[in-house]
């Protein structure tokens, strides 16, 4: 069984330079992973925050089960990462330097059928940052585009 990717923050990359990233477990209820499954997920604005010693997630937007009861999960709930404990120590130091913060890159089931988060040390970018890395994709696709035509 291969990683089965369930959603992406494409926007992470256009908005943030990604210095360094980490692979954390995600606590979930019964109904959340199945509306993980069927990819009921939204990422925009989500980000963690290390908290009394223990990495939260927040503005993660995890559908409703369309099979749930009056047992299904509240879609925007913080929710706790799992990382060992020498890793949310060098995060802790990392993200209290000015203008650096954790941010979801995307969310995945393992081989083992575990749902994981992609969680990425980011720094913002500013607009001629964004303005210099859309004027270099341009170069690289024409290059890519008169070298085709020859």
């Amino acid at each position: 069984m291969a990683v089965k990717l369930v959603a992406q923050n494409r926007k992470a990359r256009h908005d943030y330079h990604i210095l360094d990233t980490w692979e954390a477990g995600i606590v979930l209820q019964g109904t959340e992973v199945k509306s993980l499954r069927e990819g009921k997920v939204s990422m925009r604005d989500s980000h963690a925050r290390i908290i009394n010693g223990e990495l939260i997630l927040f503005h993660l937007h995890i559908g409703e089960y369309s099979k749930g009861s009056y047992a299904n999960h509240e879609p925007l709930r913080p929710r706790k990462l799992l990382l060992h404990k020498r890793e949310i120590r060098k995060l802790t130091g990392k993200v209290e330097e000015k203008g650096l913060t954790l941010i979801p890159l995307k969310i995945y089931f393992n081989e083992r059928g575990l749902a994981k988060v992609q969680i990425g040390l980011a720094r913002g970018k500013k607009l001629y940052d964004k303005r210099k890395d859309i004027a270099e994709r341009d170069v690289k696709r024409d290059m890519e585009r008169s070298l085709k035509q020859r």
